[in-house]
């Protein structure tokens, strides 16, 4: 049954209104040819929390995060971001608005240095345009105030040994710590972080963790993409769980669990297992369900693509 939540205007469920929400997306669709890969009728998201965006491969969970920042556009749909329509908006003004994305294969530019990469990051830099650039008295202030940012992140993100290095000599996860990092030169509001943990070893994933957590404690709300149920279940407030396109439930995290609708989406419409068994007090039954379709499909992850692949004619860098 429904029931009341401190974020929630009403009743929890899916596409529920928020009390104060960052993010509103409404009527948004996405076709790729025949295949309706998003088809999501009503979506927010709410402030200064972390919200988890799941659902099982295919489910159109990256495709939704491209169309909200301007990396693709949608067939229909509108949404907003802190009160102002982004859409149908580039992504270069999206990321300047204050929402940012960081991507599932590490966008870092492997022959500039790590403090080169997170200086692209700073916004509205005076060198970038053509007459000031030919004087550096006029920028130099504003460089030494971002080398300085630069500088204080890589320390945080504990990449300040590699300060130097050229980004292509960086472990993948060392270049998801950098692509945070780098997202948060702009001093984004909001930080999108699609499949945050994919090809991370064990030993930064706690790192990478608690940097997520200090992203929410430092007043950034936060959302992810990620098939790691564990990592959901420990740091989300809230989640959001999308199936064929569509949000199929929603609610704090230890709720949406154990919704039947969430587990059928992962076990498929016609499991023959007892949901009533599957939700006492053994496993988690979506926990066993990433399990089960990990084994059973391991060349999912190791293309890098969670979600639909891209169809004829759509750039991989879109995905």
């Amino acid at each position: 049954m429904p029931t009341a939540h401190p974020l929630v205007k009403g009743e929890v469920g899916p596409g529920c209104a928020k009390v104060d929400p960052i993010v509103i997306a409404d009527s948004v669709t996405r076709q790729f040819g025949g295949l309706k890969a998003v088809d999501v009728d009503h979506l927010e998201i709410p402030r200064g929390k972390i919200t988890a965006l799941i659902g099982p491969n295919g489910a159109g969970k990256t495709t939704m995060f491209n169309l909200l920042t301007g990396f693709d556009k949608p067939n229909t749909g509108t949404w907003e971001f802190d009160g102002k329509s982004l859409a149908g908006v580039p992504a270069f003004k999206v990321a300047r608005s204050g929402m940012v994305r960081t991507f599932q294969l590490t966008k870092s530019l492997g022959r500039l240095s790590v403090l080169q990469n997170m200086l692209l990051g700073a916004t509205d830099q005076k060198g970038e345009k053509l007459f000031a650039s030919l004087f550096r008295p006029l920028w130099k202030k504003q460089e030494e105030e971002n080398t300085a940012r630069a500088d204080d992140l890589l320390a945080r993100f504990k990449l300040d040994a590699k300060r130097e290095d050229y980004a292509a000599s960086l472990s993948g996860g060392q270049r998801k710590l950098l692509e945070m990092a780098r997202a948060l030169m702009s001093k984004p509001q909001l930080i999108m972080l699609d499949e945050p943990m994919a090809g991370v070893n064990p030993a930064l994933t706690q790192s990478l963790l608690g940097h997520i957590k200090n992203l929410k404690e430092d007043g950034t709300s936060v959302l992810f993409v990620e098939h790691d149920m564990h990592m959901v279940m420990h740091i989300s407030d809230w989640v959001v769980v999308m199936a064929e396109g569509r949000v199929v439930a929603e609610g704090p995290p230890e709720t949406v669990m154990k919704d039947p609708a969430v587990i059928d989406a992962y076990l498929g419409a016609h499991h023959d297992t007892d949901l009533g068994e599957l939700m006492e007090d053994g496993p988690n039954p979506v926990l066993e369900a990433e399990r089960k379709a990990h084994e059973a499909h391991p060349e999912a992850e190791a293309t890098g693509y969670g979600d639909t692949p891209p169809a004829a004619g759509v750039e991989e860098t879109k995905r």
